[in-house]
């Protein structure tokens, strides 16, 4: 790793923190530019319930799992809760971003508005990045880990909020770039 990047894995939760930010600022931005303002988000205090955010415009309510990766990144897959599953309208967002966190790009993996999340039970149990006392890395059973060609890619925020919320159908006071 580079020196000049070491920084993203030493601080990788408060660089987490800073993309989830980024990408709730960029969408709550997006959506006052079409003239949408009736967009609730509310942030879990921790992640027991499978979601890092909730946002919700009209009757649609999403629960969102963030998950990040550098453009160049090599990550090829992800855990994700089975709790998620649980929620109305579940979904993860694993957002590619440049060294600088510039959303770069969105990867998806969720139903339509109003639908849960796809089906977990064909994916693999995940099991525990550290080993217990006897070194060994035990399952983690209520995760799974989604491979990455099972996200459909986005490359544009106005894709991912039509993702969450369906038709954005308000006039527009301000056009995308």
């Amino acid at each position: 790793m580079s020196a000049a990047l070491d920084h993203h894995f030493i601080h990788s939760t408060l660089r987490e923190r800073i993309v989830e930010h980024v990408f709730v600022g960029e969408a709550l931005k997006r959506l006052w530019q079409l003239g949408i303002f009736d967009v609730e988000v509310l942030r879990s205090e921790f992640d027991a319930g499978g979601y890092d955010l909730v946002m919700s415009r009209g009757s649609t309510i999403r629960h969102i799992q963030f998950k990040s990766v550098m453009e160049d990144g090599k990550a090829a897959r992800t855990s994700v809760s089975l709790k998620l599953a649980d929620k109305p309208s579940g979904c993860v967002i694993w957002l590619v971003v440049t060294p600088d966190l510039t959303l770069k790009q969105f990867l998806w993996f969720g139903g339509a508005p109003g639908a849960r999340l796809p089906g977990l039970s064909g994916f693999a149990v995940t099991k525990h990045s550290k080993g217990n006392a006897d070194g060994v890395k035990t399952e983690r059973p209520n995760h799974r880990i989604i491979p990455r060609g099972s996200f459909a890619i986005l490359n544009s925020l106005d894709a991912v909020l039509e993702k969450l919320f369906g038709p954005l159908d308000q006039t527009p006071i301000i056009q995308s770039p």
